[in-house]
């Protein structure tokens, strides 16, 4: 795709996601609450959002926090920055670093989503597929969500590890990509949950390699992020919004049967799929030294420049 059908592609994207927003997000609704909305895209990374708001944590919180899908955390970005949505759940760290380094966003987490556990996300094969060890990747086609992201970071890691060569990625949303291995656009699949387990259900998929393994395992991999204009604006909101988000991620770590019970309600997984769902590790607060790994390994793969430090940007 030409830079040009890219730009083309990220602003219709970007159109989506206004659809339904407000030209400024945050307000008070009927009942006195601070309205906020909030981006999120339909994985496991998303659940504790969601158990906050259906068990009135946000509430507690005195807000009323509106939820609006999409299908990558950077189609959100230009709504961010605009100030047409207030947060951006499961946002994938790696882009939004790219972005603070850059200068193009003045980030400021506000809670940490998730960490990466075994088979969380998986590399996909057909099950009749010629590929039979993480080795055999080396030159071919693999989907990701978004190129030079978390899912190719963390694979590469992996496989570096290993001694093996790199594939060649290719950016397919999440939805397609079980269609997109069916036809034989790319040779394997790097899902994430709650995807995987629907593409290996409903397509026979194989799992080559769990992306969940080796380097990858325990590190940072998304979070709930917003703009320092926000947080100086909003500083109350802000406070109450990563309360309820802890609160709520407390509650997954403890209890994964009330993640597996919220996902049939935002995701297309039923609840049976729903019960085999490997889910994500759901840190109660967000740890600057498990955010300096993530970095770390974004500069040994020139996905940053410079080291940050991330301490300033976590929302205490």
């Amino acid at each position: 795709m030409t830079r040009t059908k890219r730009l083309a592609a990220l602003v219709a994207a970007a159109a989506l996601v206004l659809v339904g927003c407000d030209s400024g997000a945050t307000s008070h609704s009927g009942d006195g609450r601070q309205q906020l909305t909030v981006a999120a895209l339909p994985l496991t990374d998303s659940a504790a959002l969601y158990l906050a708001r259906d068990r009135g944590l946000f509430a507690k919180e005195g807000l009323d926090v509106r939820i609006q899908p999409v299908q990558q955390s950077i189609q959100a970005l230009p709504a961010l920055l605009k100030g047409q949505v207030d947060v951006i759940a499961s946002a994938n760290y790696v882009t939004y670093f790219q972005a603070y380094e850059k200068g193009t966003l003045d980030l400021r987490i506000l809670a940490e989503g998730v960490r990466i556990a075994p088979h969380m996300m998986d590399v996909l094969v057909p099950g009749d597929s010629a590929l039979k060890k993480p080795a055999d990747l080396a030159g071919r086609k693999v989907a990701v969500a978004v190129l030079n992201n978390i899912q190719s970071l963390t694979l590469n890691a992996i496989l570096d590890g290993q001694g093996a060569g790199r594939p060649v990625y290719r950016q397919i949303l999440f939805p397609q990509m079980g269609p997109a291995l069916q036809r034989g656009q790319v040779d394997a699949a790097h899902v994430v949950e709650p995807f995987d387990t629907a593409v290996q259900g409903e397509l026979g998929a194989r799992v080559l390699l769990d992306g969940g393994s080796g380097p990858a395992r325990g590190l940072p991999a998304s979070g709930y992020v917003t703009t320092a204009d926000f947080v100086k604006k909003h500083p109350k909101a802000a406070a109450g919004f990563r309360r309820a988000v802890e609160a709520a991620s407390r509650l997954a770590a403890e209890d994964p049967g009330a993640v597996r019970a919220e996902l049939p309600k935002y995701t297309k997984v039923t609840a049976d799929q729903a019960k085999s769902i490997h889910l994500p590790d759901y840190p109660a607060t967000a740890d600057p030294a498990a955010l300096r790994r993530l970095i770390k390994l974004m500069r040994a793969q020139g996905l940053l420049s410079k080291d940050i430090d991330p301490a300033p940007v976590l929302v205490t």
